[in-house]
């Protein structure tokens, strides 16, 4: 049985899922307005602006779509009354908070379940299999287009508002933590409220990433690149069909013209790619931990790098 914390801009998207899967019993929030409007919606949910009743209630799990300046201490308190714990990106704004939250997960052995949507988007998932297939031969590097003109933020910048989704994804397709995070921006539009950010890593294996992330763009973008030695591979979220496009491209030598590299190319072909919806597969994934299936000490610790990067990057952008 499931709790939902947080009835204002993602809260509901995860309410609806919930109650789609039938585990939807609690809902939290201090609007009254939003109670009374999601009582009415889910009459089978107990409905509460009480988060201490909530945990005090027989749900297994958690989940936690508040504001992100309260989502460490909210996620602490649910695991410290020994609920499976969902909480949305990011669930900690410090690398301290969230190595804190993942021993105490470990430690009650509960799940800790960072919500990065994108993981669990079938297009991203597609490029993981790539990958890990060695079909793109070694990888070399990926970089990130997060770009719009608007919606311009005032309380976080476009590193917090706009990487974090880049951000879990480079490090879920690389599978490691990098050694050089570097950040550089400019806060053009709101003083100390960065809205252009040029984001660079740096990896154990050689590997490198960027991401470009801004508000201030002529162009909506939201594309993936990863380039490897035999193809490269574009995950693009603005294209209705064409979502994920391999390119058998890549260098190589001739031996006959002394050593010098050239281009070689091949066939373009666009993978079929499933149009589940990532959320619902998130909330199934969350629902599979509880029950005991999957690693939910790789998922809290896959979270955990996220933040950690996300405190370099921002101490860079500060410095």
């Amino acid at each position: 049985m499931i709790g939902v914390a947080g009835l204002g801009y993602w809260g509901p998207n995860l309410a609806r899922n919930f109650a789609e899967l039938g585990t939807l019993t609690w809902l939290c929030d201090l609007d009254p307005a939003l109670r009374q409007t999601f009582a009415a919606r889910y009459p089978a949910a107990t409905v509460t602006d009480s988060f201490e009743e909530l945990l005090a209630s027989d749900v297994q799990g958690v989940v936690i779509a508040t504001p992100v300046p309260t989502h460490y201490a909210l996620a602490k308190q649910a695991l410290e009354a020994g609920k499976h714990v969902l909480v949305e990106k990011p669930p900690a704004m410090r690398a301290a908070e969230i190595d804190e939250l993942v021993d105490l997960a470990a430690e009650r052995d509960l799940v800790l379940m960072p919500g990065h949507l994108l993981l669990y988007h079938p297009a991203v998932r597609k490029l993981k299999e790539l990958i890990d297939a060695e079909e793109l031969g070694d990888v070399l590097c990926v970089y990130g287009n997060r770009q719009n003109l608007g919606i311009v933020r005032t309380n976080e910048n476009a590193l917090w508002s706009l990487g974090v989704h880049d951000l879990s994804v480079i490090l879920y397709l690389l599978d490691e933590e990098p050694v050089e995070a570097v950040a550089h921006g400019r806060d053009f539009l709101t003083a100390g409220v960065e809205d252009v950010v040029f984001c660079f890593l740096r990896f154990p294996s050689g590997k490198i990433a960027h991401m470009h992330l801004s508000w201030l763009d002529p162009h909506k973008m939201r594309k993936i690149t990863v380039v490897g030695r035999e193809k490269m591979v574009v995950f693009d979220d603005m294209e209705l069909e064409r979502k994920v496009t391999v390119y058998e491209k890549g260098p190589w030598k001739r031996a006959e013209s002394y050593g010098e590299w050239q281009t070689r190319s091949g066939d373009i072909y666009i993978p079929k790619i499933p149009t589940d919806e990532p959320l619902k597969l998130e909330c199934q994934e969350f629902l599979r931990l509880i029950a005991g299936e999957g690693d939910r000490r790789k998922v809290a610790e896959d979270g955990a790098r996220v933040v950690r990067a996300l405190d370099r990057l921002t101490a860079s952008l500060d410095g």
